[in-house]
């Protein structure tokens, strides 16, 4: 025996096994099921039209069939074998001519009943083909990736290109019957009237703001406006430390927990980090400046104070992601995510401006900002939950002598705006006043003097915009060391003065 014999049979043990060729997930017999039926009976495209397109079709030939038929319909015609026999031309489909391809389809048809069923089907392989194609690109370019290209680049655009088909992988929704939408409303109800305060939305434990929007609606968008130092990041560290701390659940039958009263709040912080965010709450919750948390400069009292603050807030469902330069795709699947694996019931953004479009945008930061409240509308209506989102104003506010705010001042786009179902405006008088100090000794010093008493301790928040309810303003206490807000003591609500 050769000594090439000897090592033959090793040599075919060393060979690697042949892998079966795989087919993409298609299914030919549910789209010809359901090309017949919409031969046989032209309702059957208005069952799947709003989500179902020519390209989810696996077979070239289905996708044009599909496609004419639905532009018969659409002008009002009759699309039938013999109607699209016209527009298709002369040609062989499984071996039988055209004519005869169609008469086969229409005479296996399915019932109309059963067309939105296999348009799901058609529907779901397509996704999970576009899905295939996603991940060929990321290993061959995670291979093929040039000099300059970082990870970073990459897993941003493969998050991109899989949010577009989460989109697009949506045939949810639709109309529905008033009388569903009336059971839901009058669950609502019936959840406010269980809810302390009697408030149809998440309570932001702001007595007077409760009471003027009736808690923070599902599936609004809520923009906090206002200038620097105004205290915009301030309210919304209250607001949502104050929801986190009310969350109480109650367990459903399939072991999922339902919100009774507060929530699980996530915070995205674009311009501070976790622990700056941090520090700012226990500021707020132990009555301590910050600044001297930040030095050590404290008493074992305040130190006490720091230390059950930070104990209460560990307990609290309160999610802070600090990532910067997020985009609203990458924010969109980390709220998802959130949703899914712990639960969320408000979202907060801190800031709008600092958010990123899609890559694919225009150069005008203005449809960029566009597609980012767009989005952030969009998000909102898809978990159900409130977003608030804070953000810049324009310098045209500090050249006006009444500097409160306008909707007019809401900077770079109008689909600030135009999304928002609540636009709040966060003002402090006693901030402009501070500033314009007269020389002590002059009659304007006294005017500004009596001025700054009038207004010290006080913020308002005007409310610009309220879909479901009345704008004006709200004033609340403000405490600038601890940037806290709270309830103003109200006079009909003071004790009698003997």
């Amino acid at each position: 025996m050769s000594q090439i014999d000897q090592f033959a049979p090793r040599h075919d043990a060393l060979r690697a096994p042949e892998r079966a060729y795989r087919l993409a997930p298609h299914n030919v017999e549910a789209e010809q099921a359901l090309l017949g039926a919409i031969l046989v009976n032209n309702d059957a495209f208005d069952r799947v039209s709003d989500f179902l397109k020519p390209e989810h079709f696996s077979e070239e030939a289905h996708r044009r069939i599909y496609d004419v038929a639905g532009q018969l319909i659409r002008m009002g015609k009759i699309a039938s074998p013999i109607t699209l026999k016209t527009f298709l031309g002369e040609q062989e489909l499984a071996g039988a001519p055209l004519a005869h391809y169609l008469v086969r389809l229409a005479a296996e048809a399915t019932t109309v009943i059963n067309a939105e069923d296999y348009g799901h089907t058609i529907h779901d392989l397509a996704v999970r083909r576009d899905l295939i194609l996603i991940g060929e690109d990321i290993v061959n370019s995670a291979y093929d990736a040039p000099v300059g290209a970082s990870p970073r680049d990459q897993i941003e655009e493969a998050e991109r290109k899989l949010y577009s088909v989460a989109e697009q992988g949506r045939y949810e929704g639709g109309f529905q019957r008033f009388s569903d939408a009336l059971a839901t409303a009058v669950d609502m109800a019936a959840r406010a009237y269980e809810r302390d305060g009697r408030l149809s939305g998440i309570a932001t434990g702001l007595v007077d703001l409760d009471r003027q929007m009736g808690g923070l609606q599902h599936s609004d968008l809520v923009i906090v406006a206002g200038r620097p130092g105004m205290g915009k990041t301030a309210l919304a560290t209250n607001i949502a430390f104050n929801v986190a701390r009310a969350y109480e659940f109650r367990a459903r039958p399939d072991g999922s927990h339902e919100t009774v009263n507060g929530g699980v709040v996530g915070f995205f912080s674009l311009e501070m980090s976790a622990e700056q965010l941090a520090t700012r709450v226990i500021a707020e919750q132990a009555a301590v400046a910050s600044y001297k948390i930040r030095r050590g400069d404290m008493s074992e009292a305040e130190f006490h104070r720091i230390a059950e603050a930070a104990r209460t807030m560990q307990q609290i469902p309160l999610y802070i992601d600090q990532t910067g330069g997020l985009s609203i795709a990458q924010l969109t699947a980390r709220a998802r995510r959130l949703k899914r694996q712990r639960g969320l019931d408000l979202l907060v953004v801190d800031y709008l401006q600092l958010l990123g479009g899609s890559k694919t945008r225009s150069d005008s930061r203005v449809q960029e900002v566009t597609e980012i409240t767009t989005g952030l509308k969009a998000l909102a209506k898809e978990l159900n939950v409130p977003v608030m989102a804070l953000s810049q104003l324009s310098r045209q506010v500090e050249s006006r002598d009444d500097k409160r705010p306008q909707l007019s001042d809401l900077r770079e786009s109008g689909s600030i705006e135009q999304d928002a179902d609540v636009v709040m405006f966060v003002f402090r008088e006693e901030y402009y006043l501070n500033n314009r100090q007269p020389r002590e000794g002059t009659e304007e010093f006294l005017t500004w003097q009596s001025d700054m008493e009038r207004v010290h301790g006080k913020a308002e928040v005007i409310i610009g915009k309220q879909r479901h309810g009345p704008t004006g303003t709200v004033e609340l206490a403000f405490e600038a060391e601890m940037t806290r807000f709270g309830n103003l003591a109200r006079e009909d609500a003071l004790p009698d003065r003997l």
